[in-house]
């Protein structure tokens, strides 16, 4: 009766962290894809391009610094579950002081960041002089990018996937409304969609800061500046976050990698891998979802030292996404074509399109394990199995197999190495979560 109850228990805190973030995640890929159609639908496939190659080198940095979010939900879980308050609130403190510091690095290499990231993608000088238009304007957003990924994972790790929730709808209505405004009103291409961005970040991170203080203001009663600034704390902090970040550029490089291919095959099979990547991206940020509600409660119960609710927690997520992930590859099956009509009115573009439709059909059920695992991981902080995880899915299976299946079948060939990426990230995580996860001698210590 009493694993009953805790059955019961684990599946509604699950439930009550996931759909949350569900809806927090989902906002941002419905914004890519609106900001993808308004390009779409202009004249010229040109304007889509450019704002996907700009778009790639942000992704590139900001994902790459994502581990401000990560990091900080595994810590910040942790001690919440240990009744920790101090600690939580220095997480915080700690996060936001390195994302400020990240963000004035950028700020001064921005001139090098443009022309290392134009020189890789050579993309044509009419498609990069838009792109690099629309760098220069969003450049501007980092502060505000940087600091909303420190307070969301700590809300998080909080337990609270509500306040991460509402900042994104507030983000994403003021990004589209914003990007309408200038490509339809003022008649802009993609330095419109730059400014609608970097106008929408700073609304979030100011709204972020507004929920904090009304209602965890409290914990700052806790805050110390020369605790904040202890050295053991900040090395433990960048221990936990470099291998985050390594793991995290090896993802980023693969996915960029993947685009960087595409347009080398041609500007056309450039406009369809960048469509039909949406479809991934659309599953990747429903199923974090489930990963980040693995974050805070593996987290959570690691500070309790709670074996048994982090095991039911682990079943319980994998069950619900693997559900998810099918009821997904049906959807695609079915509504592929309508979701391109939504996205480009470019004839030439959906033709091109139909051959590969298969392949965005099956990556959810290809993809969930890996990005559930990293959830797991991340809230247990077993970052070191991340990052060797990654390393080999990247080097040893993702490289070789795109040099030897593009030649043979091309654009086919492409897709085909990045499911095998996917799934060889879940099968190492799989293998790792014996001894990093399930060992409870790890999990106590």
């Amino acid at each position: 009766m009493k694993l009953h109850l805790l059955k019961q228990g684990i599946n509604r805190e699950v439930m009550n962290l996931a759909i949350p973030n569900i809806v927090n995640n989902i906002t941002v890929p419905l914004v890519g894809i609106v900001d993808l159609a308004l390009m779409g639908h202009l004249s010229s496939v040109k304007y889509l391009d450019a704002v996907a190659l700009g778009a790639l080198i942000f992704n590139f940095i900001y994902s790459g610094l994502s581990f401000l979010r990560m990091g900080t939900t595994g810590m910040t879980a942790q001690d919440y579950g240990a009744g920790n308050k101090k600690e939580v609130i220095l997480h915080l403190t700690r996060a936001l002081a390195v994302a400020m510091g990240l963000a004035l690095v950028i700020f001064l290499l921005q001139d090098p960041i443009a022309w290392l990231s134009f020189r890789a993608l050579d993309s044509g000088q009419e498609i990069e002089k838009l792109a690099e238009t629309y760098f220069y304007i969003r450049i501007y957003a980092a502060p505000a990018t940087l600091g909303l990924y420190a307070l969301s994972g700590w809300f998080i790790g909080m337990q609270n996937a509500k306040f991460p929730m509402y900042i994104a709808l507030i983000v994403n209505l003021f990004n589209i409304a914003f990007n309408s405004l200038f490509i339809f009103v003022f008649n802009m291409s993609s330095a419109g969609v730059a400014y609608g961005t970097l106008i929408a970040q700073y609304t979030g991170f100011i709204f972020a800061i507004i929920l904090f203080l009304k209602y965890y203001k409290p914990y700052l009663k806790y805050w110390k500046l020369s605790e904040m600034l202890d050295l053991k704390a900040f090395k433990r902090f960048f221990n936990v976050n470099k291998d985050i970040f390594i793991r995290t550029m090896c993802l980023i490089f693969s996915l960029s990698f993947f685009t960087a291919q595409s347009a080398k095959i041609s500007p056309e099979i450039l406009a369809v891998n960048t469509l039909l990547f949406q479809f991934l991206l659309i599953f990747s940020y429903f199923i974090d979802g489930f990963a980040y509600a693995a974050e805070a409660i593996v987290g959570k119960e690691k500070g309790r030292g709670n074996y048994e609710g982090l095991r039911l927690a682990v079943k319980s997520i994998f069950r619900m996404g693997m559900i998810a992930s099918i009821i997904f590859t049906l959807f695609f099956l079915v509504a592929g074509d309508w979701l391109l009509l939504m996205l480009t009115d470019n004839s030439n573009v959906i033709s091109e399109s139909n051959p590969y439709m298969l392949w965005s059909a099956a990556v959810p059920v290809i993809t969930f394990a890996a990005f559930i695992w990293d959830g797991i991981f991340i809230g247990a902080t077993a970052t070191k199995a991340m990052r060797n995880a990654l390393l080999i899915s990247t080097f040893i299976v993702y490289l070789p197999s795109v040099y030897i299946l593009m030649p043979l079948f091309g654009n086919h060939g492409l897709w085909l190495a990045l499911m095998l990426f996917m799934a060889s990230r879940g099968i190492m995580l799989q293998l790792y979560s014996r001894k990093h996860i399930y060992n409870v001698r790890v999990f106590k210590s």
